[in-house]
């Protein structure tokens, strides 16, 4: 079981996305969250987006300036082992039921957050288990910072 360490939206669209307390989870992605682009991001099977806290961290640590929400994630997610996740992982958030569709293809508009331009290290084809994560929603609900996760 891991936690939810940070919630994070853009009412403008776009990144990064800004940390807020709680946010509520529609069929449709969440409430307050504006896309940009609607070809590649939102709708019902990427309605939400979730990142690992450990990988941002790592890639700190190889000196990336990459920080939370600053590649687009909704949740950001700590102590859950990213390594294990694939399509279909049903993921428990608090009240929200939540189910992997697919990794998140990485594009231009997160490339401050890595040297170099270099924003296909988040790329899981190049770097399996290193992938953001897009979600359906299953059960919709409110998420709050610190509520449970737990792979189910």
């Amino acid at each position: 079981m891991g936690h939810v360490y940070s919630l994070n939206v853009n009412p403008l669209g776009g990144v990064p996305k800004y940390p807020v307390n709680k946010i509520k989870i529609e069929f449709t992605g969440v409430d307050g969250d504006k896309q940009n682009d609607l070809k590649y991001h939102g709708g019902p099977t990427r309605a939400v987006c979730l990142f690992s806290l450990e990988r941002i961290e790592q890639l700190q640590s190889e000196g990336h300036p990459i920080d939370i929400g600053s590649t687009g994630e909704n949740i950001t997610i700590k102590g859950i082992d990213w390594g294990i996740l694939k399509s279909g992982t049903r993921i428990s958030i608090g009240d929200v039921l939540i189910r992997l569709t697919d990794t998140a293809p990485p594009c231009k508009t997160i490339i401050k957050s890595f040297n170099g331009g270099n924003f296909t290290r988040i790329l899981e084809k190049n770097n399996p288990g290193w992938s953001r994560w897009y979600a359906s929603v299953i059960r919709e609900g409110v998420i709050n910072t610190n509520d449970t996760v737990s792979l189910e």
